[in-house]
């Protein structure tokens, strides 16, 4: 099949190229710019997401469209909103499916996105999953947890933390559970759904086998790297619900609210692993032990 992929720059859009490689499958991937260190055989569409007109010609001929544009984290002053690259971007990709011909949609949404979500990085991706699902497409969503692999943000940040200070400050209680899974993993289930049309109009929820509490989580990074205690500082919601507010419009900042929000209402997933992919999940402990040891 031809996949056009959009979103597909990034940390797990690089896993997915090469599971789409991998599996016999062609790559059209939307860039910005001619992007230097993609495979061999990946055909580069030069695009905007938030603009259809830039893009659409680039899905005619394809049989698929994967779609991973997503953001952490806004900055509104450079038009970089949740509403913009999750609700619109969505739009048009569905937009560009149609026009091109292309019926078999599969979306990246998120671990928590539901009807009611408290964070607004969670109702926007709901609001991109409910176009999906009203598209008229063959889709399939997917929403992963907090991801791990070589080349993430979230435990390589944790983990530099734990490395360069001989205390680590934590939000709350550090008592809340994440379920983090692997990044190979995750394309593994966007590669397999295209074969498998059982999973047309499914939502699947991507864990790993680990629940883990966020203390835990500290010194199982801590014992990786070879650091044998993590001091934790706890700092009260309450506080942090003062400060954040005021302190995350500078980018220099690590933190939002939203992302504060988001963390501590846990990240697990409320459905068993989907059997349908076959997919035996890597543990948590011994994947990052592959990267942050080195």
């Amino acid at each position: 099949m031809k996949i056009f992929l959009s979103g597909g720059t990034g940390f797990v859009g690089g896993h997915l190229r090469r599971a789409l490689l991998d599996a016999g499958h062609t790559v059209r991937l939307l860039v910005h710019g001619q992007h230097e260190g993609v495979e061999q055989g990946v055909e580069q569409a030069e695009g905007d997401v938030t603009k259809v007109e830039t893009f659409a010609g680039a899905v005619e001929g394809c049989d698929a469209t994967i779609n991973l544009v997503g953001i952490i984290r806004e900055f509104p002053s450079r038009g970089v909103t949740f509403e913009r690259l999750h609700v619109e971007a969505t739009k048009n990709v569905l937009e560009a499916a149609r026009l091109g011909g292309v019926r078999r949609h599969l979306q990246m949404s998120a671990l928590g996105s539901r009807p009611n979500a408290t964070s607004r990085y969670h109702q926007t991706k709901w609001r991109a999953e409910e176009q999906v699902r009203n598209s008229g497409l063959d889709w399939t969503i997917f929403r992963p947890s907090i991801i791990f692999g070589p080349k993430d943000d979230f435990i390589n940040k944790l983990a530099g933390y734990i490395r360069s200070y001989p205390a680590v400050p934590v939000i709350g209680d550090g008592r809340y559970r994440l379920q983090p899974v692997s990044a190979d993993d995750v394309a593994r289930c966007f590669t397999l759904a295209l074969e498998k049309p059982e999973t047309v109009g499914q939502a699947y929820e991507l864990c790993g086998p680990d629940c883990i509490v966020y203390n835990d989580l500290l010194d199982i990074i801590g014992r990786v790297i070879g650091k044998g205690h993590v001091t934790k500082i706890p700092n009260p919601l309450g506080i942090m619900k003062l400060v954040v507010p005021v302190m995350q419009g500078f980018s220099s900042f690590p933190i939002t609210m939203d992302q504060i929000t988001m963390l501590v209402e846990e990240n697990i997933c409320t459905s068993p692993w989907p059997r349908v992919f076959e997919v035996e999940p890597e543990r948590f402990e011994a994947g990052i032990s592959k990267y942050l040891s080195r």
